[in-house]
């Protein structure tokens, strides 16, 4: 595989385009909106000026990283010579659907398609397509760059030799791929979703404060960050897709999301991408500051 095709140039379409032009595949970032892709060039270009700050690369890579990548606004135009698409569209099903049919369409007959969906159904994905076979999900951790794993997900159809071939492609990006098979939030988000939801649930019922719920999972359970600013890192509003398809998918209620966390979304608090969610963010300060709505009086 040398062609890859990237679909969504957002957090993790460009960090996922950065990854493999960064070991030298060809990419081409493929996004709508044109505004969107020079955003996104001048993330992974920022990322990119870190790497090298931190001695991670050096001046050279940074400069063929760039090269590798081509912009689009038009999939039949970007695919049109892809051994691989991922892609990492908004995580809505009808979008999902809508895009796996024009990849099917488009993309060359030996292409494989993948999905980084987080939590939607890789079986319900390839049934829209004519390769149920070559499709398959890779679902990356943010950030794309820096994290090691990818969860890769068999759906119903999807061959062992892609699925193989997925593990293969992995890890020559360093990564370290996890088989699961396709059930609701595969792994990853179905042990770490309930848990952010209980995290909410916590403090919606005044158990606890924002700073006392994270500091007692950072210092008592050794996690890196607290579930709600965690939370806060993904985006609740993704947050809130993902428990609506593992409630939908088991009909379990122990999945509900909690009222305050649907209040929040519906009240565009969606964490560190609109500038507040449990925390307040301000462009080029680290501190974690608690947000007003949940300071105590």
């Amino acid at each position: 595989m040398k062609q890859i095709a990237v679909i969504g140039s957002g957090t993790m379409g460009n960090g996922i385009a950065h990854t493999f032009a960064q070991f030298n595949y060809q990419v081409n970032l493929i996004d709508i909106n044109q505004s969107a892709l020079d955003k996104a060039i001048q993330t992974i270009t920022k990322n990119l000026d870190r790497q090298v700050a931190k001695g991670t690369l050096i001046e050279d890579q940074k400069t063929t990283t760039l090269k590798n990548i081509t912009t689009y606004t038009s999939i039949p135009d970007g695919i049109q010579n892809a051994d691989l698409v991922v892609e990492a569209a908004t995580e809505n099903v009808d979008l999902k659907l809508k895009i796996f049919k024009d990849l099917d369409e488009y993309a060359p007959a030996h292409a494989i398609l993948a999905s980084n969906t987080s939590s939607i159904s890789i079986t319900q994905i390839a049934a829209v397509t004519g390769r149920g076979d070559k499709v398959i999900g890779m679902h990356f951790m943010n950030p794309v760059p820096v994290m090691k794993l990818v969860e890769v997900i068999r759906g119903y159809a999807t061959s062992d030799e892609t699925t193989r071939t997925i593990m293969s492609l992995s890890q020559s990006l360093e990564k370290v791929p996890v088989e699961v098979n396709d059930y609701p939030g595969f792994v990853a988000n179905r042990i770490l979703m309930p848990m952010i939801n209980e995290a909410i649930y916590t403090l919606y019922e005044g158990v606890a404060g924002v700073y006392e719920i994270d500091t007692v999972m950072k210092l008592g359970m050794a996690h890196p960050m607290g579930p709600l600013q965690l939370a806060d890192f993904i985006g609740l509003d993704v947050c809130l897709a993902i428990l609506k398809v593992l409630n939908d998918g088991f009909g379990n209620p122990k999945y509900a999301p909690c009222p305050l966390l649907v209040n929040m979304v519906a009240a565009g608090k969606k964490g560190v991408k609109t500038g507040e969610g449990f925390y307040k963010y301000t462009s080029g300060s680290k501190d974690l500051v608690v947000s007003d709505k949940f300071k105590k009086s």
